[in-house]
């Protein structure tokens, strides 16, 4: 068996809607899957010492996070029978209310889907060398804590 490449799971800007339908229309004509998961991140327009959060930027070491995110991938797989597996992560400026984060799995039955897809979209918020910049609307910025 040969070793997979490491796919890039990076897209600059926000996911869009249309993207995100396809990508479900897409596993339509796969016919031994029997469930899906989906986790959408979206950003959040949080008031934070009485600035609202009008986007947020992200940024990370590609390299880096590309070599985590094949290795994350690679244990998921080990761990649930999964069909397909798909994540994508936007980079750069992401506004309040646009997806962030598109998490997808995809298995015969809907328990390894679901557990699958939980357990990646803890893996990456914990373990991906990914920052995100909060801007407020009155053009300050701070740097964002993952929860």
């Amino acid at each position: 068996m040969t070793e997979k490449k490491a796919k890039n799971i990076f897209t600059n800007g926000p996911i869009a809607p249309d993207f995100i339908g396809k990508s479900i229309q897409n596993h339509s004509t796969k016919k031994g899957i029997g469930g899906h998961s989906i986790f959408l991140g979206q950003v959040r327009a949080d008031t934070i010492d009485g600035r609202l959060v009008a986007a947020i930027e992200y940024t990370c070491y590609e390299a880096m996070a590309t070599e985590k995110m094949h290795e994350i991938r690679e244990a998921i797989f080990a761990k649930y029978e999964l069909s397909c597996l798909h994540v994508y992560h936007s980079l750069g400026k992401v506004a309040a209310g646009e997806i962030s984060l598109f998490v997808f799995t995809s298995s015969v039955h809907r328990k390894a889907a679901i557990h699958a897809c939980e357990e990646l979209v803890e893996k990456i918020k914990s373990t991906l060398p990914i920052w995100g910049k909060e801007i407020f609307d009155n053009e300050t910025h701070q740097w964002k804590e993952n929860k």
